[in-house]
């Protein structure tokens, strides 16, 4: 890793608090579901459908001799939060699983589950944010100064991977940006 936090590692481990990097990261293939409102007030019907498909997929692909996987943390990208009021954001929450996986080996729920491929670029920018949701402004302020100082770009939704619970003592989420080199103008 370079000095500043600039580099390309791509452990979430290596991740220090309040410290933005750049990172690789692969293409992910993911199952998803949308939701518009307040995540406060329409969440958990929401993600708990998302991570029954995601286990029910995991456990029958068991059942049927398939390679396992683990159900990794919870992602959502929010591509409008900065646009609208929260009443009325988009979230695209989004659970891990193998990248052959063309059909979800689950039952359908209420909800809308598909299957997307999320593309990094490969490039992300990236910090560890600990404490309320509520709080995460000036993590972000710090990450979008980072990109520019860095010479890069935002090239994608603002994303948030929430690596503990909501209740958890000490709440931790990674906030990260697809980016890509800024183009000097002349």
């Amino acid at each position: 890793m370079c000095a500043a936090g600039v580099g390309f590692p791509s452990k979430v481990k290596s991740l220090k608090p309040g410290v933005p990097r750049l990172a690789r990261r692969p293409k992910q293939r993911m199952a998803v579901l949308t939701t518009i409102g307040d995540p406060n007030e329409i969440l958990g019907g929401a993600v708990s459908a998302l991570y029954r498909a995601a286990y029910q997929h995991k456990f029958n692909l068991k059942r049927a001799g398939k390679p396992q996987f683990k159900v990794g943390p919870l992602t959502a990208r929010w591509p409008d939060a900065h646009l609208v009021e929260k009443s009325e954001w988009t979230g695209v929450w989004g659970l891990p699983v193998p990248a052959g996986t063309r059909k979800l080996m689950a039952e359908t729920s209420d909800h809308e589950i598909r299957l997307e491929t999320w593309d990094y670029g490969p490039t992300v920018a990236e910090i560890l944010h600990l404490g309320s949701y509520a709080d995460e402004g000036p993590s972000i302020q710090k990450l979008h100064e980072f990109i520019d100082t860095s010479g890069y770009e935002i090239d994608g939704a603002h994303e948030e991977e929430y690596l503990t619970r909501p209740d958890a003592k000490v709440v931790k989420t990674i906030i990260r940006y697809p980016v890509r080199k800024r183009v000097r103008a002349g």
